[in-house]
């Protein structure tokens, strides 16, 4: 995971988006051009100390 110049971030991650799309909850959605990646807890918690509050 990482911020790009605009602020936004990236996540690099396992695409899971075929296997993962109907677990969504119900008040959840993606566009089309958006894909669910699989990030690992570790990589997250890592990432965690870098992500700013706001």
């Amino acid at each position: 995971m990482f911020e790009l110049s605009d602020g936004n971030f990236a996540v690099i991650g396992t695409e899971a988006t075929e296997a993962l799309e109907s677990e969504l909850p119900a008040d959840a959605a993606r566009a089309d051009y958006e894909r669910i990646v699989i990030v690992s807890r570790e990589t997250l918690i890592r990432a965690k100390a870098d992500i700013p509050d706001a």
